[in-house]
């Protein structure tokens, strides 16, 4: 009988034996010092070409830097990573499962036959096989992938800043009159704030862009209230937070100072009305995405990165649990929709010149097991799980890191949530080593562990 190689966490859930994991997570560890040691020595032994590299790259203080931005394409439940992006033909059935692997245009890289659109653009993607946490339950799962922290219990509030807080705090918007971070099509369980304050929460318009009812609510003035009524009330507004401001001895009102003063800012312009108006896109691409809630998200998602929000994160559906049923599920559903989709967004971003300063990235809250039940399905395991990355000037074309014969851990470069989270802080120069305070004026980090992903950076 075959035995899927493990330990189960107390809950039920199986989660793999750390003692089979590589030490050296995030990386090589002597590369690291020799890099640390290059000094005047080390610059004199690089050749032409790498000096002129470094100064081609180098930033122009006479030129803006380029403004980045994260679209986050999140897959709520949990996808089997043994069915898309680490398929392992050759072993037993009740592991292999119905899938077989195709050729991407990437040589030697194989993907899912049911992801075609992004086998054929290999190229311009990079899949990381050995990524891994430990928790296999789906809040706590899911706190972790968002902020780069295990929660200790079990809640349905953020315990820490989600990452997309986190960058409309380092970053804001990447144009005024727009908000930084946003939900699509609704506000993301996990996606909050927390100890940041509200003001870094997500603006989401709580409406499937794909009906054609899609609208974004309170982005207009009623049309009884003028601007000259609506700039009385901000000053009256103003007077009596003052008020209001002196007592306050936890800073709260300071954050919803900043969230008003947004709010009012979007309003009062037309930036983040047009921004959302994806009805003005050619029905040739709103089709090419997919005419359903995923593809319209993901349209919009470009729409809003290129007007100036910094980070969005895309729900694409909570279906992903695939419990029972994990073929139908997903060869019917969820993998079209989604290749679709990704493979849209991907090619679009690098029609428009925009792949350089956008990043991709998908995730979920953990893998799936590779032993199928008695249902058809997969169950929860977070010993491996596989990220996608698409542009944001990482190095595409690549698949990195290994699992074992059944897909059950890494078994080279494994990569900790700290690692995945780092690389996309990364692509938008924020660092991840920065320091916060929470309430009880403990220091944070953004990220307690984890360094960005070498072959990628």
């Amino acid at each position: 009988m075959l035995e899927i190689h493990g330990m189960n966490d107390g809950n039920g859930y199986p989660v793999p034996d750390p003692a089979r994991r590589n030490a050296d997570s995030c990386g090589n560890r002597r590369t690291f010092l020799q890099v640390g040691t290059l000094g005047a020595a080390g610059m004199a032994s690089l050749s032409l070409a790498d000096l002129l590299r470094m100064q081609a790259t180098a930033q122009d203080p006479a030129k803006p830097a380029r403004k980045k931005s994260v679209i986050l394409v999140w897959l709520a439940g949990g996808p089997s990573h043994i069915d898309m992006y680490d398929l392992k033909p050759q072993a037993p059935s009740e592991i292999r499962g119905e899938f077989r692997p195709i050729q991407t245009n990437v040589s030697g890289i194989q993907i899912s036959e049911h992801l075609p659109y992004q086998a054929r653009m290999m190229d311009k993607l990079a899949i990381v096989r050995s990524a891994f946490h430990t928790n296999a339950g789906h809040g706590m799962g899911s706190q972790w992938m968002l902020t780069g922290y295990q929660p200790t219990i079990e809640v349905n509030d953020n315990i820490y800043p989600s990452c997309g807080s986190v960058v409309a705090k380092m970053k804001g918007p990447n144009e005024p009159g727009l908000p930084a971070y946003v939900n699509l099509p609704r506000l993301l369980p996990l996606g909050k704030a927390a100890y940041l304050g509200a003001s870094y929460n997500p603006f989401s318009p709580d409406s499937d862009p794909n009906q054609d009812s899609f609208a974004v609510r309170n982005l207009k003035l009623p049309g009884q209230v003028p601007i000259a009524r609506l700039d009385r009330r901000r000053v009256l507004l103003g007077e009596l937070d003052q008020l209001r401001r002196d007592i306050d001895n936890k800073g709260d009102l300071i954050g919803l100072d900043k969230f008003y003063r947004d709010a009012m800012e979007m309003v009062t312009n037309d930036k983040a009305q047009i921004a959302f108006s994806i009805q003005k896109e050619p029905a040739s691409l709103r089709d090419s995405y997919g005419r359903n809630d995923l593809g319209q998200s993901c349209l919009l998602a470009r729409r809003l990165v290129e007007a100036g929000v910094t980070f969005v994160t895309i729900q694409a559906g909570g279906g992903w649990d695939t419990h029972g049923d994990n073929f139908k599920q997903l060869k019917d559903n969820l993998l079209p929709k989604y290749d679709q989709a990704v493979a849209a967004l991907v090619q679009d971003l690098h029609d428009r010149g925009l792949s350089e300063d956008v990043l991709v990235v998908s995730f979920g809250e953990f893998g799936r097991t590779p032993k199928i039940n008695g249902g058809a399905g997969r169950d929860h395991w977070p010993g491996a799980m596989s990220i996608l990355y698409a542009g944001g000037g990482l190095k595409m074309g690549q698949a990195i890191g290994e699992t074992n014969a059944y897909a059950e851990y890494p078994t080279s470069k494994p990569y900790s949530v700290g690692c995945v989270l780092s690389t996309m802080y990364h692509c938008l120069g924020i660092d991840h080593k920065h320091v916060f305070y929470d309430p009880a004026n403990r220091p944070l980090p953004i990220l307690n562990e984890g360094e960005p992903i070498q072959e990628l950076v």
